[in-house]
This record gives C-alpha cells, structure tokens and sequence, in this order.
C-alpha cells in the first residue's frame, strides 16, 4: 500500500506552519503536504485572492505532487478553499483522481460564513492602514484560542497573523466569506470529519452542525471541549487522532488504485464524465451502511452469496452494498426475464428464500447456489420457484461481477484502460495500436492487487 497524502490548507492570518505539529504527529503514516495560500506565509504576493483563484491554485499544486491516494485538511478559510476543491474532484472538472477524504477544523462553509457586522468592521479595521500591527494580531489570536497557547505555538499565531498581506485579509472579509458556493458544492458523498472547537464562536459546533454538516452526508462531527478555533495550534493531539480514525474506518478501506492508474484517470484522456464516475467509484463504502431496497437480513445474506460469487482477499468492495443502492435508484443492466418480478422484488423474495444462508458452512453454501443453478433447488413457498431462482441467480452473478469489474481498483488488476480514449480536456485521441498482446507507452500495466494475484505472477 501506497503512503496516503494529507494536503493541507490554513486559516485566515496563518500559514502552512499551523500543520507542523499534525506532522510531527503523522508523520510516520501519512505525508503531510500544506501549502500557503496566496497573500499568507511565504506565498505573500497581493494577487491570486479570490477565492476561485485559491481553488484553483491548490488544484494545481496537488496536481503538480502527483499522489493519486490523499485526504483533504481545511482550517477555516482554508476548510471553504477545501470543500470546493472536493467538490470539483468528485464532479470530474478539477483533473485530479484520488480523493479519499476531506478533514474540516472549526471550517467556514460554502455558504457565508456566519459573522456579526461589528466583528467584520472590527478585523477590516486592522488591515485598513496596509499592515496588521502586533496589537491587532495578539487580539485575534486571543478572540481564537479556548486557553493562552504554547509560548512557541503562540509566537508563531503572532508572526503569522502579522505577515499577512492587508489585500489578502480585507479579500476575505470583504468578498470571501461572503460567498454562497452552495449550489455549486451540493451534497459531497465522501467520507469526512468535521472538528469543532467547544469553546469556539459562531464556527463552533453549532454552526458545524448546521452549516457544513449537511453538505458532507458521511461526516462525523467531533467536539474538543475547550478549544477555540485554532485547533491545529491548539489540539494537534486530538487532531491528529481523528484524522487517523478517518483513515483506518472509513476513507483507507477498499482496494487502492495504482498510482500509475490513478494519474490517467485525472489526465486528459480520460473525459470528465468518466473520471467524475470512476472517482465516485473509488470512494470506501461505508461501514454502517443502510440498505434502500433490501431489509438488514436481505443485504446479509447478499454480502454471503457475494463472498462466493465474487471471492475478494485484501481490502474488499461491499458489492452487496453497492447492488442495494442500485436497485433503490433503478440503476440496472437495462432488461429483466420476463418470467421475474422487477428487480427490487426478485431481489427481496429470493434472498427472503435464501434466509440462513450466511450460517451455512462454506461447502453449504457452495452446494446450494450450485443446485440453485440446475434448478434441483427447493425454495420456500411464497418466495420464488425454483426456475424463477435459477433465472434469478444467473442475474444476481451478472450485477456482482459487473458492479466488481466496475471499481477502477479491478480494471487496473485486470489491465482494462479502456476508458482512456479522451474526450473533453484534449481531442479524442483514442488508441493506435489494436492488436492482441500490444500496448502504447502511457498504458498501464496489470496490477496484481490479491495475495493470489501475486504468487501467480511470482510463478
């Protein structure tokens, strides 16, 4: 497995520096990347302030960094900079490939940021002589902290807050915050925590909860009682601890896509359309995921027939989930057996058919989806007939297989870039050389993804 990347975007007043503590602490199992955003830190020109151009800005850095397995951090100004970044990975527009999870610290949403008039005039006040002086910056740092910070910690609050361009500072507050980005973000399908500061102000948990939260549909919000705003500085422990708990159960589960797939994916073969889809392909399933079409025993007993349908060592991909979701939007092959009901009914009556089937014994198992092939199978009554299972079954085998063959992570295993024909970014370039046994020199290689995938090639 690939070391993940965490790029990482900072609040209004700071810099990449506020990360240095989440990398000291993450060090050994992530690679921390934060940028400057412009007229902050070291990246202290007065241009590129709007907050299309941050966006932009941080697409092609990360785009320049090449990882294709990699988390989002955003820190206040820096969370609304980060939802929109995500929001044009996943809609296939921002060339990239390989998000796997977005992190918001006390995070300013994609709607206006909630702020009363006199604290707006009050930090515009402080830019309007061109500089933001020591007693202005140590205000601020003071407004935002649950408890006095660290003496080092503090000094750099300070120095950054400080070098801050005047321009950058008045952009925000006079044109950034202000933004409502909301129809363009929509709802983002990935997943996501959102840290909230206790002690924090109209960012706090309050205004998590109702501002960011319905915009991430898989989120997890958790509250560091005590803290202020500036979590980073402030908490880098429990910090740190939420980003790996986003890694190990939700984001970093599933089969990863190799890097050399991935970076076709976001390149200009492949359309946007596509790379919107595979994208959202790639994502983890979640793991307390609600079935739409199926009852929890139904979904069950799918994921045992699909554990022998379609046998998946390392990190698998829920196909059973993935069919349940299916079937509630109607999303299917195009045709049914006359002789079966619609598919969501097929569905619940045979697995009803096949209650206990996940207690089975492997051989069981085996020896029944086998006779429900030939037809020698009984089922209950009032389910399906046994002709009805057979036809049934070889449906069932069909979506598994295809919903599995689907995962960008399977087409890499089994060598299939036929998806990379262009498209909108570049002409149609299509493929050159068509005969068996030939491959043009930008096409991946077959990865061997399994334990069984590896011996075989070690043969």
């Amino acid at each position: 497995m690939s070391t993940p990347t965490i790029f990482c975007l900072h609040a209004l007043g700071s810099s990449r520096l506020e990360f240095e503590p989440l990398a000291e602490r993450l060090g050994d199992d992530f690679e921390v990347v934060a940028f400057d955003l412009p007229g902050f830190g070291e990246a202290n020109r007065a241009e590129g302030l709007s907050v299309d151009e941050m966006v932009d800005g941080v697409i092609r850095k990360i785009r320049r960094h090449g990882s294709t397995r990699f988390l989002l951090a955003g820190h206040s100004m820096g969370g609304k900079v980060a939802t929109l970044v995500a929001a044009r990975i996943l809609d296939g527009s921002a060339g990239l490939f390989g998000l796997t999870g977005v992190v918001l610290l006390a995070a300013s949403p994609p709607s206006p940021e909630p702020m009363s008039d006199e604290s707006r005039a009050q930090m515009l006040g402080w830019a309007a002589t061109g500089r933001i002086d020591h007693d202005a910056a140590r205000t601020f740092v003071d407004d935002n902290v649950g408890a006095p910070l660290g003496a080092a910690a503090d000094e750099r609050a300070l120095a950054d807050v400080q070098r801050s361009r005047a321009e950058a500072w008045t952009a925000w507050f006079e044109r950034g915050s202000r933004e409502d980005r909301s129809d363009e973000v929509g709802t983002l399908d990935v997943p996501a925590v959102i840290l909230a500061g206790g002690a924090d102000g109209p960012l706090g948990e309050d205004g998590q909860r109702r501002l960011n939260l319905p915009v991430y549909g898989r989120a997890d919000v958790v509250v560091l009682e005590g803290a202020g705003h500036l979590l980073p500085l402030e908490r880098p422990d429990e910090v740190a601890a939420a980003v790996r708990t986003l890694w190990r159960e939700h984001a970093g589960r599933g089969p990863e896509v190799p890097v050399d797939v991935g970076r076709v994916i976001a390149s200009g073969r492949t359309n946007t359309r596509t790379r919107r889809i595979l994208a959202r392909r790639a994502l983890a399933d979640r793991p307390s995921y609600e079935p739409r079409a199926l009852t929890p025993a139904q979904l069950e007993t799918l994921r045992a027939v699909a554990a022998r349908v379609v046998p998946q060592t390392g990190e698998p991909i829920d196909l059973a989930a993935r069919v349940d979701s299916q079937l509630h939007r109607g999303h299917s092959d195009g045709w049914r057996n006359v002789a079966l009901p619609p598919d969501p009914e097929a569905y619940r009556l045979a697995l009803t058919a096949l209650a206990g089937f996940g207690d089975l014994s492997e051989h069981a198992r085996d020896e029944t989806l086998t006779a429900i092939v030939d037809g020698s199978w009984t089922p209950p009554a009032g389910t399906l007939t046994a002709d009805q299972m057979t036809l049934w079954f070889e449906d069932c085998r069909v979506d598994l297989s295809r919903t599995w063959l689907a995962h960008p992570a399977t087409m890499a295993r089994v060598g299939f870039d036929g998806f990379a024909n262009g498209g909108d970014v570049q002409r149609i370039q299509g493929f050159h050389l068509l005969a068996a046994d030939t491959r043009e020199g930008w096409e991946p290689l077959p990865h061997p993804t399994h334990d069984h995938d590896t011996q075989e090639a070690a043969r």
